[in-house]
Parts: C-alpha cells; structure tokens; sequence
C-alpha cells in the first residue's frame, strides 16, 4: 500500500475507552499496516501478564519493522515508542466519553484483548478518572520533546471518523 502522509510507523494513545484499538483496527483496513494491540503483547488470556523484560523486549522487536500501527497506551513505554514512531496519533477525549465507550464494550469479543471483560472494573476506571492529570500531560510533553514527530489530536469521536474517512 501506499506511504501516509504521515508516515508508515504510528502510535496511538488514549484513555482506556478512548476506542484506540477500534481506530487502529480502521487504519489498518484502510493502509494495510500491520497492527500490533499491545495488550495481546502484555495480557495472557488467563488475565495474568508477562514480566516487564519481556514486554519490553518483544516491544524493541516489533519496532524494529519498517511498517506498523501500534495500539496501546502503556506509558511507561511512551518514550521509548515517540522515538521509534513516525506519527503519534491521541485520541485525547474526555473521561465520560471514555466510561461510556468501556460500557459499550462490555460483554463483546475483541481482536485487542484476550479475554471477554463482562463490566468496567474498579481498577480501570480509576484509570480513566486519572488520565487526564496522570497521563495526558506526559503526551504533550513528548509531543513538544519531539517536534519532528507528526501528532494528530482528535478530541471527539467525529474527528477521528471524519480524519480516517479522508485516507
């Protein structure tokens, strides 16, 4: 397929239920990058993860290709993904909009987890409570760290679909 303009190397980050994997799974369809949901890197299918190391290293090694989509917040590995990226692309939507979208998901099998989640636990929605002070203040920073870098910021659903019915 042909090169994006804005580069064949993409990262995309948001609050959990921000619908990055659904986004990332549209851009796939229309680019023919190969897309990599790094929670089936991190999570087994008995809701248990692999060791850090490990996550890391398989990480450096799917960035290693010249083509992909990368779907995953992850924030310890920002930096390390910001580097290797060609465009960043943040789904930077507020935190009812994102609840909602965890709603919606419940009970539905998706090709971005290895397990069915019946209902939003505790533990993800302090989650997304705390994006907007924890998390989003990291991307900007990095956004600004790395200028060479394209950024797309969308701050609604229909910016993205509109966005990604333009490819």
């Amino acid at each position: 397929m042909k090169n994006l303009r804005i580069g064949n190397r993409i990262i995309i980050l948001g609050c959990p239920g921000s619908g990055k994997s659904t986004f990332a799974g549209a851009l796939h369809a229309r680019t023919g990058l190969p897309l990599i949901h790094l929670d089936n890197v991190w999570w087994n299918p008995d809701r248990t993860h692999i060791a850090r190391e490990a996550f890391d290293r398989r990480l450096e090694a799917l960035m290693q290709a010249d083509r992909w989509i990368l779907d995953g917040d992850y924030p310890r590995t920002y930096e390390t993904r910001f580097r290797a990226c060609d465009a960043i692309i943040f789904l930077d939507y507020g935190e009812g909009t994102c609840m909602a979208g965890i709603r919606a998901r419940a009970g539905e099998k998706r090709a971005d987890l290895p397990w069915v989640e019946d209902a939003p636990d505790s533990e993800l929605a302090a989650r997304v409570r705390s994006y907007q002070s924890d998390n989003r203040p990291a991307i900007y920073a990095l956004m600004a760290k790395y200028p060479e870098k394209q950024a797309l910021v969308f701050r609604t659903r229909a910016q993205a679909e509109a966005w990604l019915s333009e490819l």
